[in-house]
């Protein structure tokens, strides 16, 4: 007997949302001499400093050697500058000249350059801004499925999917969730589901921020392999159950000359590859139970013309499946 069942190759396309960018680029723009005073702005509502402000600056990483800053004085365009923090954790801004800021938390530098320019008798009441544009000092770690795994520069708040791309994408073997675990919070990762669907991707693409870790998870494979139409390995969907009879379905069945009576299953273990006798046949015609298969088992379906590959042991089966093509369940 034998079963087909048409089946298409899905390889998880490599995500290429929005690219990470290189880095930004700056300039120090200076103005005139500190003697020339300026009287602070009127009081301004609350929300104008504050909206000055970008999520691009997580309130628990410190400024450090090689970061790109911004800086923002309210009321003063001059005084804008981007500056670039020295191996000494110093930057250099008008009418202030250098300025120490490695170490120190975003709100730790705009209330000290802000401290400054009082005792300077520059301004009553400042009002200064700062925005990391660039985090030198700390990466983002995406593991998992994705083609090069690794620590990845990271430039301000990005998103998951610019992260996913600066990796090489995923892999055919990638599942359907990826695990942030956040820097500030690593007790409780967040499970965001992998969408390739624009609106899902759209509302999955959540932000992510320097010394975030990014794990793409690994579907489970099962793989049929020997003497059937379309050997190769097939994901479970959505961690799915997939049964001996399924993986042959999938598998476009049998060839005519199948022994079906010396298939075998293996299924890796602890204590290494574990060898079971399937009597397939009996299986096809609902004489046997239809076993569920789990993550990684092999099912090797030998060629009757062929005795001695029967006898293959169950690593020479195991290094069939390698290489094999991943196939996606449509």
């Amino acid at each position: 007997m034998e079963v087909v069942m048409k089946s298409k190759s899905v390889s998880l396309a490599a995500l290429s949302f929005l690219a990470l960018p290189s880095a930004y680029g700056f300039a120090q723009n200076r103005v005139g001499s500190p003697e020339v005073r300026a009287e602070a702005p009127p009081a301004a509502p609350q929300t104008t400093p504050v909206a000055a402000r970008s999520t691009g600056s997580p309130q628990d990483l410190l400024i450090g050697a090689g970061d790109l800053l911004e800086v923002n004085l309210y009321g003063m365009p001059d005084f804008k500058t981007d500056v670039r923090v020295n191996s000494g954790g110093e930057i250099s801004l008008p009418m202030l000249g250098t300025v120490a800021v490695g170490g120190l938390s975003i709100e730790q530098a705009e209330t000290l350059i802000g401290r400054k320019l009082i005792q300077k008798g520059l301004f009553n009441d400042p009002h200064v801004t700062v925005f990391e544009k660039e985090y030198a000092t700390q990466g983002i770690s995406v593991l998992g499925e994705v083609q090069k795994a690794g620590i990845y520069p990271l430039l301000g708040s990005r998103r998951l999917y610019d992260a996913i791309s600066a990796a090489g994408g995923t892999t055919p073997k990638a599942g359907r969730y990826v695990l942030i675990t956040r820097r500030n919070d690593p007790q409780r990762p967040v499970r965001v589901p992998l969408s390739t669907g624009a609106p899902e991707s759209m509302e999955n693409n959540v932000t992510v921020e320097p010394g975030d870790t990014i794990v793409v998870s690994k579907a489970g494979v099962v793989y049929v392999v020997g003497d059937v139409h379309q050997p190769g390995g097939f994901v479970m969907e959505n961690g799915n159950d997939i049964t001996v009879l399924r993986a042959i379905a999938l598998a476009q069945g049998t060839n005519p000359n199948a022994a079906l009576n010396a298939a075998r299953l293996i299924r890796k273990t602890p204590e290494g590859p574990k060898d079971v006798p399937l009597s397939l046949k009996k299986i096809l015609t609902a004489k046997a139970p239809d076993l569920q298969l789990q993550a990684d088992d092999v099912v090797f379906v030998p060629g009757s013309a062929g005795k001695s590959a029967a006898k293959r042991g169950a690593e020479a089966v195991l290094q069939m499946a390698t290489g094999v093509a991943i196939w996606r369940i449509p």
